[in-house]
């Protein structure tokens, strides 16, 4: 007899797997974890494949901006102004920020032997924009700052 057989019996008597008695119902339907409370999306007491496929739907505003996820930016070649989307969430808020100008040339990241009037512009960018960067996550000079300079 395989060994898992033999806890099964040594446990309620039985070698089935599917086992209905008292006190294998009492160890599955024990209370939802606070984790598993979390991911109880449909709020029934228990995990199931509805859970799960609530999970997996994609976020109408990920799904309008064509974004693969939150706080993921992305290049919008073909908008007539800004140059990047990005969908933020913040606490149950989700915003929508666009940013960046269409076609400009900007300094980009820090390159060895760069130029001195790139990297002036970068540093009169950050400086002038300085205030709303701090503002964090939400804010188009964030983003901007961090993809773009």
């Amino acid at each position: 007899m395989s060994k898992w057989k033999e806890v099964l019996k040594a446990h309620c008597g039985t070698e089935k797997m599917d086992c209905d008695c008292a006190t294998c119902r009492e160890k599955t339907n024990k209370a939802l974890s606070p984790k598993q409370k979390k991911l109880d999306k449909n709020k029934n007491g228990k995990l199931d494949a509805e859970d799960f496929r609530i999970l997996r739907k994609k976020h109408p505003a990920l799904k309008r901006a064509g974004v693969s996820g939150f706080s993921k930016p992305k290049r919008t070649p073909k908008h007539p102004k800004k140059s990047h989307v990005v969908v933020v969430k913040d606490g149950k808020k989700t915003k929508t920020i666009r940013f960046g100008e269409q076609g400009a040339s900007v300094a980009g990241k820090p390159k060895k032997g760069e130029s001195k009037r790139m990297k002036a512009k970068r540093k009169s960018f950050k400086s002038r924009h300085a205030k709303n960067i701090k503002r964090g996550k939400t804010s188009a000079a964030y983003w901007a700052n961090k993809v773009k300079w």
